[in-house]
């Protein structure tokens, strides 16, 4: 696939509680042979951040601790330029615009498939 090829050589950070979520996405990049790291927590994902910068960030917007949004605004210093996908089940027009003023480029609702996030990226990679 045309979106993995892009994918490799790019570090990508998957941040969401979800367990099954997280597995799903790894064993789908995995088997592209495509580099991501998901972890559970914003906490764990400001950690990774400060060992190490990544190409693209999704992250769930509802989280244990600190959420989805809260995250992407403390990275800003971290890694501006990263891509940056919000998912979210809870999608209002509020949250859509304090996302889109610190830089997220795209939404995913839950509940998604692979389709989505490949889609997802496809564009993103296109533009970025």
């Amino acid at each position: 696939m045309e979106l993995f090829n892009n994918l490799q050589g790019k570090k990508t950070l998957l941040i969401d509680d979800d367990e099954w979520i997280r597995d799903s996405l790894t064993l789908l990049f995995e088997s592209e042979s495509c580099s991501l790291v998901a972890l559970e927590t914003a906490e764990e994902g400001i950690k990774a951040l400060t060992k190490q910068s990544y190409d693209i960030i999704i992250v769930d917007y509802r989280l244990p601790g600190m959420n989805g949004l809260e995250f992407l605004e403390w990275i800003q210093d971290y890694n501006p330029d990263a891509v940056k996908i919000l998912i979210t089940a809870y999608s209002d027009k509020d949250l859509i615009s304090r996302a889109q003023k610190i830089g997220v480029q795209d939404f995913i609702e839950k509940p998604f498939t692979s389709k989505a996030i490949h889609k997802s990226l496809s564009h993103l990679i296109k533009e970025h």
